[in-house]
């Protein structure tokens, strides 16, 4: 059973009994990420974050992860470009540590300054171990391109220049500039009592931060190229599109496209490029949504003279598609997701999880029913129709490794108008 409480202050406390388990995953679901950054200060909401877990005025860093250890559970935070979100999984009986130990972290972190350079350290680590995975990084840029000159294509680590100079007193005021209640969801999923969940809550946020209710600049998509030679064994490559947002009613729609095309092996994208002409070890697409955007797309790693097959075999196979798709293929696609879905109820941290971005996002909580029913609906005209439109958006690709051998962007750009 789902539950949801709301607070004077706006902050919103959503629970999900579930009463085969005897676990629980607490966490706080914040709607601020990187894209609420300016340019000057980008890497501030995971700067941020990281400091969290550095010392509050009643507990040092190691007392934290201590206290959490001691009850056998296990503590993390995450920052995306939209959310950051604190999360906690220990047994039911010890709900209230782990609400007390994320609460002390959100209003009593004391960034003291000698943690607060130890964590640059970190943080500027982290981001070399980055720049060192070609794979990962491909899509970093991939993303910046995708969304030049906006916030929300900056890498949410940030960059070197601006994590070595950015001053202490930057990260404190982001956090209270833009930390606010009721951009907040507090949520457990598993064995948990609502009204005693909303009771411990209510006496642990007396300081939370207050900042003020920002309105995001909307995002907007561009496309576009990156190239970087670079001497690998392998050419890392993404191709995408421009895809839909997270209100948009086709989503489901882009959602089975994308599975019937990248994945899991017996995909369109695997068959034809991997099993039958071994052009690569992995290929895969997926699709990130946005309140206010979206895009779709495809990674690939490949050799620096398998390249030139690669890229038109790459291009047919997406613009074919809409024309011969299956209902086979679409039904199979159709029975992943559905498995997808129907196998995260089994999870707590999963139920917490999208109950607060539920919330977040939509103001409301989905019940598994309407997106089951949305899936079922998906045609393969609506998949012809979504698809379409989205190919004749600007291509966004970036590549990084050998590349003398890969085409343009205009000649690949030619290839779909």
């Amino acid at each position: 059973m789902i539950k949801l409480t709301t607070l004077e202050n706006g902050l919103r406390i959503i629970s999900h009994n579930m009463s085969s388990v005897e676990s629980v995953s607490f966490a706080v679901h914040n709607k601020v990420g990187s894209r609420d950054e300016t340019k000057e200060i980008n890497g501030a909401a995971h700067f941020l974050e990281h400091m969290a877990f550095k010392g509050t005025t009643t507990r040092s860093a190691t007392e934290i992860v201590e206290t959490i250890d001691r009850v056998g559970g296990s503590i993390n935070a995450a920052t995306g470009k939209d959310i950051t979100k604190y999360t906690v999984d220990l047994m039911a009986e010890d709900l209230n540590i782990g609400i007390d130990i994320i609460t002390d972290i959100l209003q009593n972190s004391t960034f003291k300054t000698k943690e607060f350079e130890k964590e640059r350290s970190v943080i500027l680590e982290e981001i070399s171990m980055n720049n060192d995975n070609p794979g990962r990084m491909v899509v970093n840029q991939w993303f910046k391109t995708s969304f030049p000159n906006q916030s929300i294509g900056r890498l949410t680590t940030g960059t070197k220049e601006i994590i070595k100079s950015i001053e202490r007193k930057k990260i404190i005021d982001f956090m209270h500039n833009y930390y606010h209640p009721e951009k907040m969801i507090f949520t457990a999923a598993g064995k948990v009592n609502h009204d005693e969940f909303v009771n411990i809550i209510n006496k642990s946020i007396s300081n939370l931060p207050d900042g003020k209710l920002h309105k995001r600049s909307k995002a907007s998509y561009k496309g576009g190229e990156y190239r970087e030679e670079k001497k690998l064994e392998q050419i890392h490559l993404a191709l995408g599109f421009e895809g839909l947002n997270l209100h948009d009613d086709n989503r489901e729609t882009l959602q089975v496209y994308s599975s019937l095309m990248g994945s899991g092996m017996s995909s369109r994208l695997f068959q034809e490029i991997r099993e039958k002409r071994g052009l690569v070890y992995s290929i895969f697409s997926g699709n990130i949504f946005f309140e206010d955007a979206g895009i779709f797309g495809i990674i690939a790693g490949t050799g620096i003279n398998k390249i030139k097959e690669l890229i038109p075999v790459l291009c047919d196979e997406l613009i074919n598609s809409p024309k011969n798709l299956s209902e086979e293929e679409i039904l199979k696609a159709k029975a992943k997701l559905k498995f997808s879905l129907v196998k995260s109820l089994e999870s707590c941290r999963s139920n917490a999880g999208s109950c607060a971005d539920d919330l977040l996002y939509y103001d409301r909580i989905i019940k598994i029913e309407e997106q089951l029913e949305k899936i079922n609906k998906v045609s393969k005209e609506s998949i012809q129709k979504v698809v379409t439109q989205m190919l004749s958006s600007n291509p966004t690709i970036a590549s990084i490794g050998p590349i003398k051998n890969l085409e343009k962007l205009e000649n690949l750009r030619s290839r779909f108008f």
